[in-house]
């Protein structure tokens, strides 16, 4: 094959993949988080990736983003080899879905360019394209990212709740009642969150824990009193606590400003990914992220704004115990 191009379409037709069966899942494998006691999160970084400084565009380079990603997984689980990384990140035979986000509309959603480097990258080990499922709330969402509705079996499928809808009976917890994607309950074993750095009018920042609202029929229910403890306790649902168990979130561009949606004013180009597993821990690195983009923009901080992201602080507290919000606490990895 000349090129990743040729790889993709090969791939998406299940003719083609490659790669070893992947020898343990996700949590027995990183175990190694634990070993400094902290939660690990890694910020990986490309000041080239939209082009020379001062000269961005719209779309990152698809070869930089890849070989971005490859860094960020390799700095994350300590393997160099790509494919073996996945291997001990991805469990063979089962459902991965990718939940993306696109309700910024296009310029502000999950960059194409990392959906297909992951999806190439699961292929190659050992995930069959039929069992990956990239998806948000609807077509409008996953088209503003530049995807294509597919369902079919063989091939990496892409759609939305609109098609799958949602189950009859709701999940609670906390201030949380809600009924869920069924592409969540019943499709997917294990689910990638691939957000992107957001400012939001209300919660402060949308990252991690806030992409979980795309999995539900009636996000606007939880979202009083800056989305607190509504963000918390959505995470805490089981079926999200379980199933979400990877982010490798999309900093490539991002709005510091008016967000979610998009704002080209105030458009940023941090040309980074976040990635882990802790989520409390990805989005207070993320709140940091935009707080010190803020400053330098000379835009009030988010406290300030009297938009700070509470739920962060509530989601690492005793009742929920989705992760740590103490720096002291996070092993932060900038690579």
């Amino acid at each position: 094959m000349n090129n990743r191009r040729d790889f993709l379409k090969v791939a998406a037709t299940g003719v083609v993949v490659l790669g070893a069966q992947s020898k343990m899942a996700l949590a027995g494998m990183l175990d190694a988080q634990s070993e400094s006691g902290k939660s690990r999160v890694v910020v990986a970084r490309d000041a080239a990736l939209h082009g020379p400084a001062g000269n961005t565009t719209s779309k990152p380079d698809e070869k930089r983003v890849l070989a971005l990603l490859d860094r960020a997984i390799a700095s994350y689980t300590g393997l160099d080899n790509a494919v073996e990384a996945w291997e001990h990140i991805v469990p063979s035979g089962k459902v991965i879905g990718l939940k993306v986000n696109g309700l910024g509309g296009r310029g502000i959603s999950t960059h194409v360019a990392l959906v297909t480097a992951i999806c190439e990258r699961m292929q190659q080990a050992g995930v069959k394209p039929g069992n990956i499922i990239v998806w948000d709330r609807n077509a409008r969402d996953l088209e503003a990212c530049g995807l294509t509705i597919n369902t079919d079996p063989g091939r990496v499928r892409c759609y939305g709740s609109d098609v799958s809808g949602y189950e009859e009976q709701p999940m609670t917890f906390g201030s949380a009642s809600v009924m869920l994607s069924k592409i969540l309950t019943r499709e997917c074993d294990m689910v990638i969150g691939l957000p992107i750095l957001k400012d939001h009018e209300m919660a402060g920042v949308t990252f991690a824990m806030k992409n979980m609202y795309g999995v539900i029929q009636k996000p606007w229910e939880i979202h009083a009193n800056g989305c607190n403890p509504g963000v918390a306790d959505l995470n805490c649902i089981p079926v999200i606590r379980d199933k979400v168990r990877f982010t490798i979130g999309d900093a490539m561009s991002s709005v510091y400003q008016g967000g979610p949606g998009f704002h080209p004013e105030n458009l940023w180009y941090p040309n980074t990914l976040i990635v882990g597993e802790d989520r409390v821990a990805l989005d207070h690195t993320a709140w940091q992220m935009i707080e010190r983009k803020r400053a330098e923009a000379g835009v009030p901080t988010l406290e300030a704004a009297g938009r700070k992201p509470r739920y962060i602080a509530t989601a690492a507290n005793a009742t929920h115990q989705l992760g740590v919000d103490d720096p002291a606490r996070i092993q932060l990895m900038e690579v």
